[in-house]
């Protein structure tokens, strides 16, 4: 029998589904080989469309990137981007004269407010080891109240991120990663200023949830009129109040209804939580600019034409940080953080 508090399920396409307040979710899973030493991959790139390339030939894609993979430089307007690096490094430069290397559980928040230009590149630092790289991208939008605040970054590296971590009776293991939201009396970090997740009363969530074999853990309740989507994308086994739910499925809840999550397989179940109040405007996007009219997006295309939202300081469309750096973040105004 159905859970009552399951409204629906989908399957999963590419990009992944999302309600209101959010745009869109990718994952991107590659299993890079060894570095060539100048952040590529060592293996032969012959037969694929370098510059678009999203064949996952040999276990990875260069995606728009010709040298080492990743997304050269691009705008955004309206919206912002959460990009939660699992593993591997994502080397972030922006026509804001912002730069850095994350990854390895760090996650960027990008207000892009009245636009920005950045490219997102995924450097192959080691040579002698394989360079597995996994993360996710969340668009969320942006109210139109919102939608021409200056850029802003915010990092929030994985040292700090809450982890909730809730054994059931049989001391199985649920972790609960924070990136967004609140979980019991445990909050997130804060996002940037003009963020829809930036009001507590919005009830923005993005957990990454991980369920040991046999794991059994209770979804706590919200608050009534959110939007709660769960994205079972690894693993087999999940069940939701009692039904199994297939792998690569979105599942949309009832949102102030507290579900019971039991892992009934001997592998772990990997979920991600997308949940939020929607904005309930009128979305209008077109590629990366997101917009509530028509003629906001033609206003942007020629804003973008004009200014090119603060140029491009960067002697290359797809910079990378040099080989040895670590983890850091420098926002181009004098502030640096180095992990």
């Amino acid at each position: 029998m159905a859970s009552t508090a399951i409204i629906k399920t989908l399957k999963l396409t590419t990009p992944w589904q999302t309600l209101d307040p959010f745009l869109f979710c990718v994952h991107h899973l590659d299993n890079y080989p060894k570095g060539d030493g100048k952040m590529g991959p060592s293996l032969p790139l012959q037969g694929r469309e370098l510059g678009n390339d999203f064949s996952g030939k040999s276990g990875f894609s260069m995606y728009h990137g010709s040298t080492v993979p990743g997304f050269p430089v691009h705008p955004h307007r309206g919206f912002e981007t959460v990009t939660v690096g699992r593993r591997g490094f994502i080397d972030h430069f922006d026509s804001l004269g912002g730069y850095g290397r994350f990854g390895n559980g760090d996650t960027q928040w990008m207000t892009a407010g009245k636009g920005v230009q950045h490219s997102e590149m995924f450097p192959l630092v080691h040579t002698e080891k394989e360079n597995p790289t996994e993360l996710f991208q969340v668009w969320l939008n942006l109210p139109r109240k919102n939608k021409f605040v200056d850029p802003e970054y915010k990092m929030l590296w994985h040292e700090d991120i809450p982890i909730i971590s809730y054994f059931d009776d049989d001391q199985r293991l649920t972790q609960i990663d924070l990136i967004a939201g609140q979980y019991g009396k445990i909050k997130a970090l804060p996002p940037t200023n003009a963020s829809w997740a930036a009001d507590p009363d919005n009830e923005v969530s993005i957990w990454t949830i991980k369920m040991a074999a046999n794991a059994i853990w209770a979804l706590p309740a919200g608050s009534s009129d959110l939007n709660r989507c769960l994205y079972f994308y690894a693993g087999a086994g999940l069940k939701i109040d009692g039904e199994l739910i297939p792998v690569n499925h979105r599942v949309d809840l009832i949102s102030d209804k507290k579900v019971t999550l039991s892992n009934s397989s001997n592998t772990v179940v990997e979920i991600l939580l997308l949940q939020g109040r929607p904005i309930n405007e009128p979305v209008v996007q077109h590629g990366p600019f997101v917009m509530n009219t028509t003629d906001e997006i033609y206003k942007t295309f020629a804003d973008y034409r004009k200014t090119n939202f603060g140029g491009w300081p960067w002697p290359s469309s797809a910079p990378v940080n040099p080989q040895k750096t670590g983890r850091f973040s420098n926002d181009g105004q004098g502030n640096k953080e180095v992990r």
